[in-house]
């Protein structure tokens, strides 16, 4: 066995800020290289991103190696799915598009075990990842592993109080691009406007009087900061494909 890691649930919920890299690209060894460029997380992206489960199980395994936590953000209405992630040695699973107590309490059920959730036993890798032997990977599998909704539209928002009261949801994540979408009836992608920025602060402020964790897509690096300082403490930043074109770019320039 392997030695105990430290725990990002630990973290998050003792107010320390991580930041996370977004993994697009199914390529595992890149998610290991963000650890070891310094990342605290890394997030693969089975959502918009090109990760899946083939994919997903040797990312973790890279991000272990690297040095980093391990987020999965499943695809919308995959709530079953998030099981097998944290089998698979996930850390969190992000959960798109929860708009009410009814989709949080489906997301809840199959990240925790009895009596929280109804999870299925079989978490041998996601032990072996995170150091602990089989059995005291179920005394503490609740706890340290993370359900994060996501809140992205106006009916999310006003369920926010039941969502953040279901028993086993650990916080909200927050897609500001989703979030303007929704907001604005589809008329514009506004991630850093006013109206947008009034509601992302709004639901870091209830998720923390409620206790739970809030993260945060960022697009900006400056961006970082003033999700901090709204409240909340996991900022996504800097994703694979962005990131490589931009490196890409740069040097053909300077090779002239």
């Amino acid at each position: 066995m392997t030695p105990a890691q430290p725990i990002l649930a630990s973290r998050l919920k003792a107010d320390e800020a991580i930041v996370t890299a977004w993994s697009t690209l199914a390529v595992p060894i890149l998610a290991e290289l963000f650890g070891r460029a310094g990342y605290a997380a890394v997030t693969l992206d089975m959502q918009h991103g090109l990760h899946d489960l083939a994919s997903v199980r040797e990312g973790v395994a890279s991000i272990a190696l690297g040095g980093a936590h391990r987020i999965v953000r499943i695809p919308v209405g995959e709530t079953a799915t998030a099981s097998r992630l944290l089998d698979m040695g996930a850390e969190a699973v992000i959960a798109p598009m929860i708009n009410s107590a009814a989709d949080a309490r489906a997301f809840a059920e199959a990240m925790k075990y009895p009596p929280l959730g109804a999870r299925s036993w079989g978490p041998q890798r996601g032990a072996q990842l995170a150091g602990l032997s089989v059995p005291d990977y179920l005394v503490r599998a609740n706890d340290e592993t993370l359900a994060l909704a996501m809140i992205e539209t106006p009916a999310a928002i006003a369920a926010l109080d039941e969502i953040l009261a279901v028993p086993g949801i650990d916080g909200v994540f927050v897609g500001p691009s989703d979030l303007s979408l929704t907001l604005s009836g589809g008329a514009k992608l506004d991630p850093g406007g006013e109206k947008t920025l009034a509601a992302a602060a709004e639901i870091a402020t209830r998720a923390r009087a409620a206790g739970k964790i809030a993260g945060i897509f960022c697009l900006e690096p400056e961006t970082v900061g003033k999700a901090k300082a709204m409240g909340y403490r996991l900022m996504a930043y800097g994703g694979d494909m962005s990131l490589f074109l931009g490196a890409a770019q740069q040097a053909v320039k300077a090779a002239g």
